[in-house]
């Protein structure tokens, strides 16, 4: 038995439900994992509303850290007593202990304890697909970078000027201006006092940014085009102000032919090899300590209703993690 979080209608922070469920023995390909610490993410949050349905009653949560207790027919990848990490699924992080698809999973360095791999794990690996692999960061290159105080906003400002690029980024108030320039960020904007558009054109002379990553949605997307040079990158990553609704191609042509993806983890990770490859330069940027994690909340993981309404009352900075 092993207590989790599960919610059996979809809703605000209050459908969440800290119940006891069986753990059966590992199937083939998978293990049993001791969690030790678990991420949140604002992904959960869709999960949770419906905006990305699941079959219910579900579980929640992408990404966490242990140890492994007990592995399935034909694991190789891990083995019982390793220290793991896990980030995109699938769902059910919530929990003290739960089985996982083994090639999921990526042994943890001796260096980084469970708080910080729970605390990077999805955030991170979302850092280097997006730096690495959707727009492939040169030095030179002009970035602007929404809700840079956000979890993957630290990470990625820091991963950012670590390859050579000057970094923008808007964040939604004075203190979290000052902790996104404390992680890397050439110039910050407040966007609830300055038109970011305005702001990222003076700051690149008039020609716009190569690559804007975007994880607010709906209240940024138009200014996110607006702040693009020409043959620029549009990259959507996320909803957290709303999904960003339907909009017209012949748009991209008119403001400079740019280009728009809306690319996913479970995309770009869903190779075993790309996955170890991605975690090996993530884990490598926070050994050397080019990029630094910071895990500004903690919670029991029973609490996880109250974290749901700080995350979504934009209370919170960088990384928060739930403790089992």
């Amino acid at each position: 038995m092993t207590r989790v979080i599960r919610f059996h209608q979809t809703g605000g922070p209050a459908v969440l439900c800290w119940e006891t469920v069986d753990v059966p023995a590992p199937a083939s390909g998978e293990v049993t994992i001791r969690q030790y610490a678990v991420g949140l993410n604002f992904i959960d949050t869709y999960h949770r509303t419906g905006l990305y349905p699941l079959p219910l009653p579900a579980g929640l949560g992408l990404e966490g850290a242990g140890v492994v207790e007990a592995v399935g027919e034909g694991v190789t990848e891990v083995k019982v007593g390793d220290r793991v990490a896990y980030a995109g699924g699938p769902v059910g992080a919530y929990a003290e202990r739960r089985n996982i698809p083994a090639h999921r999973l990526l042994v943890l360095p001796e260096s980084i304890s469970f708080n910080t791999a729970a605390a990077m794990m999805l955030q991170g690996l979302t850092s280097a697909y997006l730096l690495r692999k959707t727009y492939r960061v040169q030095p030179g290159d002009a970035v602007l970078i929404h809700a840079a105080a956000g979890g993957v906003g630290l990470i990625a400002c820091q991963w950012a000027k670590a390859l050579g690029a000057t970094v923008i980024g808007t964040v939604g108030s004075a203190a979290k201006g000052e902790l996104a320039k404390a992680h890397g960020c050439d110039h910050v904007i407040n966007y609830s006092s300055e038109d970011f558009t305005v702001r990222v054109r003076d700051i690149t002379g008039g020609r716009g940014v190569a690559v804007v990553y975007d994880g607010v949605g709906k209240d940024t997307f138009m200014g996110s085009l607006d702040s693009l040079r020409a043959m620029g990158l549009m990259v959507s990553y996320g909803n957290a102000s709303g999904p960003v609704p339907p909009i017209d191609l012949l748009l991209l042509s008119q403001k400079g032919s740019l280009f728009i993806t809306r690319p996913t983890l479970m995309n770009y990770t869903a190779l075993r090899a790309d996955l170890v490859a991605l975690g090996s330069e993530l884990f490598e940027m926070v050994g050397s300590g080019k990029v630094r994690i910071a895990v500004n909340q903690t919670y029991p993981l029973a609490e996880a209703a109250q974290a749901h309404r700080d995350l979504e009352a934009r209370k919170t900075t960088g990384s928060t993690i739930l403790l089992p």
